[in-house]
């Protein structure tokens, strides 16, 4: 017989501590939810500061939880800093730590792509993480250990011509989950989540007509999914149900790349 309590343990963050970037919208604001329902306090940082507010109090109310937002740019390395320094004066310590704010601007051609472009696209989806994994890393190392979620995407393995700076940026950020998971254990657990297409708010400048021709097709699970389903994922890396597991790059992509990370 299916012990539920035992099983809901393995998931539990009572008394934890998450910080969340790209965390007021999106996959990150799902996650975010998810932590505070699981019992942890929750820090939401993206670049509006408002939006940030409106989350944290938004979850705050709905678990009770202590959740507070913080203006952070993830292109801006002192700001990695400052954000580091916020979560532990608020809440004295840091848990789980998930880099999720990212960034894949348009542009026409190659050739097009300017150098600010380049510089900005990189900074984000890969400076970003590494000064703020590398201090908060430390910190969790030299205390009680924690999780790194970094969050990826299939672009990393399967790069497309229209998002080529992006997905070279992702492709660092894998590696940089296997470099950390070793610089950082054996009390610090670094993972990656890699996402396929994901029906969030950025999806509303799809063609979703288009889009749902084509996931049909090319998708084994014929869909584009929603944002509630990386919680699973989430949940597993940023509690003790993933005690062994480090230096993971989990796919969750209803199948769409072929490519092994």
């Amino acid at each position: 017989m299916m012990d539920r309590e035992a099983t809901a343990r393995h998931f539990d963050l009572s008394g934890k501590v998450a910080v969340v970037t790209g965390g007021s919208r999106g996959l990150g604001l799902e996650m975010s939810r998810a932590f505070a329902q699981a019992g942890a306090d929750v820090l939401v940082a993206s670049r509006k500061a408002d939006a940030c507010e409106t989350a944290a109090a938004e979850i705050s109310s709905e678990t009770g939880r202590t959740c507070a937002g913080f203006a952070y740019h993830a292109g801006d390395w002192d700001q990695a800093d400052a954000l580091a320094e916020f979560a532990y004066d608020k809440f004295g310590r840091v848990d789980v730590l998930v880099n999720n704010a990212g960034m894949s601007p348009l542009y026409d051609n190659l050739g097009s792509v300017t150098e600010a472009l380049y510089r900005k696209v990189l900074e984000v989806n890969l400076q970003g993480p590494f000064r703020l994994s590398s201090i908060i890393g430390e910190r969790m190392a030299a205390g009680e250990g924690g999780s790194i979620i970094n969050v990826s995407s299939i672009a990393a393995v399967q790069p497309a011509p229209h998002e080529l700076p992006y997905a070279m940026a992702k492709s660092g950020l894998n590696t940089m989950t296997r470099g950390m998971a070793h610089a950082f254990g054996a009390k610090v657990r670094v993972n990656c989540i890699m996402p396929g297409p994901f029906l969030t708010d950025i999806s509303k400048a799809w063609d979703l007509d288009a889009f749902a021709e084509r996931a049909a097709n090319d998708i084994p699970l014929g869909r584009g999914g929603q944002p509630d389903e990386v919680v699973g994922a989430a949940l597993y890396f940023a509690s003790g149900a993933s005690s062994y597991t480090t230096g993971a790059i989990l796919k969750i992509d209803g199948g769409a790349a072929w490519a092994a990370s």
